[in-house]
């Protein structure tokens, strides 16, 4: 089933007097499912893709489709709310609130989605023992291993049951081995709960790990092979 569909996508950042034009009409189709990297060198714009995608960001033109929504006309809103029910990021740098425990980090998009502070942490606690971090949901995100952070991390993503996950570098601060044990999370959670990954990476055996390798050069794809 079609999940994402992008007509001639542009994107043009204003830097200073100077347009710099950061995606250049990409044309890209991502069915529900489907596990994908998006690769290319620093510039290329697949940050700035998937920030487009994840519906952090706007278009300058062109047209796209998330799950049948136009989002590039959706309102400030309508796009917060997609982000909310839809959507789960993980980051290379993790983003955990320092003053807050790991279970307490889950939790907080189901307040944010208006669950009760109990249903909240009771799925927090699930997630964190599934990401093998039952004995540590109490730490604070310093007491944790770059891992373990990355790991909380995954949790607070999959906590609201989103049909997309958009995770940029998520290995990129983490050694070989820690690395693909984060890779192998999201291999079952592609396999076994069939949550569609967008993956963004520079590093060509993380991208080797997906289904589907998409790279971008200046702004436009010039490459889309399935596995």
């Amino acid at each position: 089933m079609r999940l994402i569909e992008t007509k001639s996508l542009v994107k043009v950042y204003k830097m200073g007097e100077t347009d710099v034009t950061a995606l250049k009409g990409v044309d890209l189709t991502i069915d529900g499912g489907e596990f994908v990297a998006i690769t290319g060198f620093s510039g290329s714009g697949k940050s700035t893709l998937m920030h487009l995608l994840g519906c952090l960001d706007t278009p300058t033109s062109g047209s796209f489709f998330l799950d049948g929504v136009d989002v590039a006309r959706a309102s400030r809103d309508e796009l917060a709310l997609i982000r909310n029910q839809k959507i789960g990021f993980i980051f290379q740098k993790f983003y955990l609130l320092p003053d807050l425990t790991a279970l307490d980090n889950v939790a907080l998009p189901q307040l944010y989605a208006g669950k009760k502070e109990s249903e909240a942490r009771q799925a927090a606690e699930k997630l964190l023992q599934r990401v093998n971090l039952g004995d540590r949901m109490r730490h604070y995100p310093y007491q944790l291993s770059g891992g373990q952070q990355q790991r909380v991390a995954i949790a607070r993503a999959l906590v609201n049951n989103p049909r997309i996950i958009f995770a940029d570098e998520p290995t990129g601060n983490l050694d070989t081995t820690t690395g693909e044990a984060i890779m192998d999370i999201f291999t079952d959670l592609n396999t076994q709960q069939k949550v569609t990954i967008i993956l963004v990476t520079h590093e060509p055996n993380i991208a080797a790990k997906t289904r589907r390798i998409i790279e971008l050069v200046d702004g436009k794809i010039i490459k889309d092979k399935a596995r």
